[in-house]
């Protein structure tokens, strides 16, 4: 996992190829006036989701993890506090492994909460069990899947 804000993105856009498209779409787009849905960058290898979400408590919230994809993840609106757990310490499955949404759904709870703001961004690699949408109100948010 890497939390950090959009302004020190340039840090880590070494450590994937698609990384650097990603968060140059990002830091140029204004989502503002965007709807909510999915904006293919690169027919599956790098999509990016806007959606508006009501948030959820500690327990309504589920851990997942995905095996295909890196997912970073920023808000737009509203403060978005998401759950994490070491992917080698998930022991409970909830949903199996569903290869079309590629991911897992886990009983496990988060060892850890992180609290993300509009400015930031939070990267789950594929070992990064997270819990998201922990809120109050409305969160709106984009999510990139960058594909490994």
């Amino acid at each position: 996992m890497i939390l950090d804000t959009l302004s020190n993105s340039s840090r880590i856009e070494n450590l994937h190829p698609l990384f650097k498209r990603a968060f140059e779409y990002i830091k140029s787009t204004d989502f503002s006036s965007m709807e909510d849905g999915k904006i293919i960058l690169e027919e599956h290898n790098l999509t990016v989701t806007i959606t508006s979400i009501f948030g959820k408590t500690k327990e309504e919230a589920s851990i997942e993890t995905h095996k295909k994809y890196i997912d970073i993840q920023f808000p737009l609106l509203g403060v978005e506090k998401i759950g994490w757990k070491g992917g080698s310490e998930l022991n409970e499955v909830s949903i199996p492994y569903n290869e079309e949404k590629d991911i897992t759904f886990y009983v496990d709870k988060p060892t850890a909460y992180t609290k993300i703001y509009p400015g930031q961004f939070v990267i789950y690699f594929p070992e990064d069990g997270h819990a998201p949408g922990i809120g109050q109100g409305v969160i709106r948010k984009g999510i990139v899947k960058v594909l490994l």
